[in-house]
């Protein structure tokens, strides 16, 4: 990693706009930005202080290139922990580049994936789990999202984890401390305490991986597909959810003959709906292809809306009770809600029959919009909102997950350890590996190609 090298990248989106922001970063930036830059009141940029803003032109030997505004950073008090230049010109794309090529002639390279953030890290201004965090919160898209990865950016993730790995270092430390003095038969970490420790530790743990179901669906949103047989509306409930004409509707069964997706936000959590061909004995070898993918697609989604039409109900009910069980046998892990279309063409008697016979069905009309709002809460009940309100650490990172997976099996194995009255060497082995995995989660024992495969992911520019 050639961290010693000043950096230049464009740090807002690429193509036209308004203004463009382009960054700089290292050891010459100051330097560098000053050489190019001339004042409109005829200051010297690097015998500014840090934190001005200042107005003037990027020149290119005696050409202007644009009229901008320069803010300056100085190190420590950046992002990166470095002296930071950002420039603010006009977005034409032809400025930005011709602004980007002369401070690449100028002693620059192009930044990496990340790589602004990378330094952040690598100077102590971000740990790991906050960097990644910072990766979440640009590519947030609700509401939800949102509120975790500004959580985990300012460090409420970290703060947890690195209180746990310290409580377990001091104790660690106890025990290596007792190895020196084996020959004596010293005990100096009370086995009592350190039980206390270990079950509160395997607690938390347990806890932030439980999260995790809840925060990888708030991270990339639920699917959830709409089946049901032909013609009872599928597509009609997936305009309704979506307040638009996304799906072609007709009265001819089989309209739909391939999955149609699209997402929206009901409470600040994104939702990913899927409209699937009806389900339906046919010799058309097409609509054949289509129901095939809607098994597909039920196989890949979390939520399943089981749809049908509430006005074939009264006279075949034995067969809509066995298309239910059909699904829920075949899919005993989703979670499933059974839907009764068109209630606004019944009555008041066979509704009542319906709530006897499913007591759980949700009854609307997705051609009127009747019961659209019972069914979004209902979706709702199933995301833990309440550990969001109440502002709890939820993880969201699968690297994170399978570290914290890690850390519990090895503080499992202290316990047994404990339990089986082990000494203090064999119990040191298991604490120096839980220390170790949650070390991986903050980067304070972390490697070149873990911190090379998590800032590739970074936008050019972060």
């Amino acid at each position: 990693m050639k961290i010693q090298d000043t950096i230049v990248a464009l740090a807002t989106p690429s193509g036209a706009g308004a203004i463009a922001v382009i960054r700089l970063s290292g050891k010459g930036a100051i330097e560098i930005a000053s050489g190019c830059f001339r004042s409109i009141h005829g200051k010297e940029l690097k015998a500014q202080k840090t934190h001005t803003i200042h107005l003037g032109h990027i020149m290119d030997g005696e050409r202007v290139l644009d009229e901008v505004l320069v803010s300056l950073f100085k190190n420590p008090q950046s992002y990166t922990g470095e002296d930071v230049v950002e420039i603010s010109c006009h977005g034409s794309p032809f400025i930005q580049q011709e602004i980007i090529q002369l401070f690449l002639r100028k002693g620059c390279r192009m930044a990496d994936p990340g790589e602004f953030t990378l330094r952040a890290f690598l100077n102590g201004k971000l740990d790991l789990s906050q960097a990644e965090a910072v990766a979440d919160l640009i590519a947030s898209d609700n509401e939800a999202s949102h509120k975790i990865a500004m959580q985990q950016m300012r460090g409420g993730f970290s703060h947890e984890i690195s209180r746990l790995r310290e409580e377990l270092l001091n104790f660690a430390s106890l025990i290596e401390l007792e190895l020196d003095f084996a020959e004596e038969d010293v005990e100096f970490a009370d086995r009592t305490q350190f039980r206390s420790l270990v079950e509160r530790i395997e607690t938390v743990l347990k806890r932030l991986i439980d999260s995790f179901a809840t925060g990888n669906v708030i991270k990339n949103g639920i699917p959830v597909a709409i089946v049901g047989e032909p013609n009872v509306g599928k597509s009609t409930l997936l305009n309704a959810l979506l307040n638009e004409e996304r799906a072609i509707v007709s009265d001819i069964a089989g309209t739909t003959r391939d999955t149609i997706e699209d997402e929206m936000v009901i409470g600040g959590v994104g939702f990913r709906f899927i409209d699937t061909a009806g389900i339906r004995e046919t010799k058309d070898v097409v609509e054949s292809i289509g129901i095939q993918k809607t098994f597909e697609k039920i196989e890949k989604a979390q939520v399943v809306i089981y749809l049908f039409d509430s006005t074939k109900f009264s006279s075949d009910h034995d067969l809509f009770q066995s298309e239910i069980e059909k699904i829920k046998n075949k899919y005993p892990q989703k979670q499933l809600i059974i839907v009764a279309n068109k209630v606004d063409t019944i009555g008041e008697a066979l509704e009542a029959q319906l709530k006897v016979v499913i007591p759980d069905v949700i009854l609307l009309s997705a051609k009127t919009g009747q019961g659209i709002e019972s069914l979004t809460d209902h979706l709702l009940e199933f995301i833990n909102t309440g550990a969001l309100r109440n502002n709890e650490t939820i993880v969201t990172n699968s690297r994170h997950y399978d570290a914290l997976i890690r850390s519990l099996e090895e503080i499992e194995k202290v316990r047994f350890g404990l339990d089986d009255d082990l000494s203090g060497d064999l119990l040191a082995i298991d604490i120096r590996q839980a220390l170790y995995y949650l070390g991986e989660i903050t980067g304070e024992i972390s490697s070149d190609d873990l911190l090379g495969n998590i800032f590739a992911n970074f936008c050019i520019g972060k």
